[in-house]
């Protein structure tokens, strides 16, 4: 998805968007991408993992094939039910998240050979993050298309 895209796919987003699939909330979902995103650049500091081999072998589909996130997938370590929101309105999220994704770009510009955690997959870098991201927000944005 595109930047364009993904600025059109938030522009339209409301409180009241209908909901495709999942059980988050609009502002729920962009907090769940900002917190990968702080992930991403690790201003989130989760333990360090080595992936065993069937994460690998997912991320090897994830980030190198067509495949796209499957519908109904959970992040390791997220509750049942729904995290309490962090922000005040969903408009705070979307301007959150932006700078989220401005934040990762600058990490990994200002630090082009770091490699970060992803709670799955282990260390990966910027154009593995960048897949990762690429497929993530397209994933969640669909929830409300």
């Amino acid at each position: 998805m595109t930047d364009i895209e993904i600025g059109n796919h938030l522009e339209k987003l409301t409180e009241n968007s209908e909901r495709q699939f999942g059980i988050m909330t609009p502002q729920h979902m962009l907090e769940h991408l900002i917190i990968t995103f702080k992930l991403s650049t690790g201003k989130i500091k989760i333990p360090e993992l080595v992936p065993n081999e069937k994460q690998l072998g997912y991320k090897e589909m994830l980030l190198n094939t067509d495949m796209v996130f499957p519908k109904g997938v959970r992040a390791p370590g997220l509750p049942d039910d729904l995290l309490p929101l962090r922000f005040d309105s969903l408009h705070t999220a979307k301007s959150k998240f932006k700078d989220a994704v401005e934040e990762f770009h600058a990490f990994f510009q200002a630090n082009p050979t770091q490699s970060t955690f992803h709670p799955r997959f282990g260390k990966l870098n910027y154009e593995e993050w960048r897949k990762f991201h690429d497929k993530h927000v397209t994933h969640h944005l669909s929830q409300f298309s």
